[in-house]
């Protein structure tokens, strides 16, 4: 006979898009879920499980790693199965073979009988396909509430209702945002969002994605917390209709790896070790952000005239033509090598940012790097390129956590002065305490483990108990009860 331990465990299918971004909070969700004694299915493709981090011994009977092969186009190169393997404007044709893993998964899912799917933007088909099965569904979004709320609900996004029709409207808040806010786009941030999310060679936009996986979910889970972002997340859960479940920010831990004592950090810490407390400018833009030549000139050159100290991972897109073409500006690295490295091989980011000497960070926004500089209580020097990560800067400028180096507003075009200006100011100048006092108190909700530790306690209580297909409506509990009564709603599965 079962026992009651046995009848408790769940299998979770976790099946995130392929972009590390994504992947890596999948999998940190995937590790929490079978830290809970749950089996684990994580789903990638063969190339990118093999790029994961190595699992905890004690996860490994738990958490399986499952490989199914990438459908090959030719408009892609044959070992890419990331995004950061193509040119970005190659990431559509990635959509579209990421498609055709419809088949190979729908056949796992019918051998396997999971109890619940936890699910990307990027598979519109999978809801239908897991709801056909009786398989719970879960779509995780990786980005914040703000972010989310943006571009409004999910029915909207599908049927195309929009108000906003050309990129000025995008530079203003929407209109269902009912209290105040700067979330918006620049001018030039949305033009370039909108070259990525039209309807592309898949044949299926990114807004359609998006709101199928949205409408078709039984939980909506969302890498965030209250108290962040309360008032963003209410807002969410009003546009979606759907139960709304933070389960907080996931922030990575420091891990000690089986060569910790390698060349790589042993380099890396002893030329921190020389360094000033809180001196260093630690730069890093992320494995999908490929900045233009001119842009990476403009921000060297901004380094060098800053006169401080800098640490800059400056890692090489393999199998990418353009970014191996980018080139520091003549003499920049002698000039600067007294007080300045380009590490241009993997960098332990979490490591670096938990250095006494690294003052500040200089990053792309996108949320993961976000959250791991305020887990530390870094000031961020904010730098958006892609998708979201101008809301991003939007917010902690906002909320005093940096400032955002200026842009041309029309072209997004960048100046070195400006790079300097913006550096010394957060770093030395009496006028940047505030933003170093701010990211230092942040770090009380960034780095608080124990916090996000109840998100997840919450977070796996609520799947054990909705196996058997009750939908409860997650509502704030301490919101006035006319509105707490609206919001909590009481939902059977079919």
């Amino acid at each position: 006979m079962e026992s009651m331990a046995e009848s408790n465990k769940l299998h979770v299918v976790v099946f995130p898009w392929l972009a590390f971004g994504h992947i890596i909070p999948f999998l940190e969700l995937a590790k929490l879920i079978a830290q809970k004694g749950h089996v684990v299915s994580f789903i990638s493709t063969p190339r990118n499980i093999i790029r994961l981090p190595k699992l905890p011994p004690n996860l490994a009977p738990l958490l399986n790693l499952v490989k199914l092969p990438l459908p090959r186009i030719d408009e892609i190169p044959e070992n890419a199965e990331a995004t950061m393997d193509v040119p970005y404007n190659k990431v559509q044709y990635l959509k579209k073979a990421f498609d055709g893993l419809q088949t190979e998964l729908t056949r796992f899912l019918q051998t396997s009988t999971p109890d619940w799917i936890i699910y990307d933007f990027a598979p519109h088909w999978l809801p239908a396909i897991a709801g056909e099965l009786g398989i719970s569904r879960a779509f995780f979004s990786i980005f914040n509430a703000w972010s989310g709320s943006f571009f409004g609900s999910s029915i909207t996004m599908i049927h195309g209702e929009d108000y906003r029709t050309k990129p000025e409207d995008f530079t203003i808040p929407p209109e269902w945002v009912p209290f105040p806010s700067n979330v918006a786009f620049r001018l030039y941030e949305i033009r370039r969002f909108f070259n990525s999310v039209e309807e592309n060679i898949s044949g299926v936009s990114d807004w359609f994605r998006f709101g199928s996986a949205v409408i078709g979910c039984d939980v909506f889970l969302i890498r965030s917390c209250r108290e962040i972002e309360s008032d963003w997340l209410d807002l969410m859960q009003e546009l979606h209709q759907k139960p709304i479940l933070p389960v907080g920010l996931l922030p990575s831990s420091v891990q000690y790896r089986e060569d910790d004592i390698d060349d790589t950090w042993h380099t890396i810490s002893k030329w921190l070790n020389k360094q000033d407390k809180e001196s260093v400018i630690y730069v890093a833009l992320g494995s999908e952000v490929t900045p233009s030549q001119v842009e990476l000139t403009e921000l060297a050159l901004g380094l060098e005239l800053s006169g401080l100290p800098f640490f800059w991972a400056l890692r090489k897109r393999h199998g990418l033509a353009e970014f191996h073409s980018f080139e520091l500006p003549d003499g920049f690295e002698e000039r600067t090598n007294d007080r300045g490295v380009v590490w241009t091989s993997w960098a332990p980011q979490l490591r670096i940012l938990a250095h006494d000497s690294v003052g500040g960070f200089v990053t792309h926004c996108g949320w993961s790097s976000v959250i791991e500089g305020l887990q530390f209580g870094r000031p961020l020097l904010m730098l958006p390129f892609l998708g979201d990560q101008g809301l991003i800067a939007r917010v902690f400028a906002e909320k005093k956590a940096g400032i955002e180096i200026p842009r041309d507003e029309e072209d997004g075009s960048l100046r070195r002065d400006s790079v300097a200006e913006s550096l010394r100011q957060v770093i030395v100048e009496d006028e940047g305490k505030v933003y170093r006092k701010k990211a230092k108190e942040m770090k009380a909700v960034f780095g608080d483990k124990d916090l996000h530790k109840r998100y997840i306690d919450k977070f796996a209580e609520y799947l054990q108990n909705d196996r058997h297909g009750s939908r409860v409506l997650i509502a704030k509990t301490d919101l006035p009860s006319a509105k707490r009564k609206n919001l909590v709603l009481l939902m059977h599965a079919s």
